[in-house]
């Protein structure tokens, strides 16, 4: 199974929005998302790439797995 690489947060960005979260807010670089489900809102910075274990940790919050994270970025 592939790993994990460090994407673009624009791409990230679309995977987030594909799985049901929308844009609260932005403070600073970093960009807020939230669902009514989801104890926590999902962070991530605006940056170039966003690091592996931000992704992780996000994956987490949201209750998806690596394999599903990977196949719905394939259709992105």
């Amino acid at each position: 199974m592939p790993r994990i690489q460090p994407i673009h947060w624009k791409k990230f960005e679309k995977f987030v929005l594909y799985t049901g979260c929308q844009f609260v807010r932005q403070k600073g670089d970093h960009r807020i998302y939230d669902r009514q489900d989801l104890k926590r809102p999902v962070v991530f910075p605006a940056d170039r790439d966003i690091p592996i274990f931000i992704i992780r940790n996000n994956l987490r919050v949201l209750g998806i797995a690596r394999s599903e994270y990977l196949a719905v970025l394939e259709q992105l």
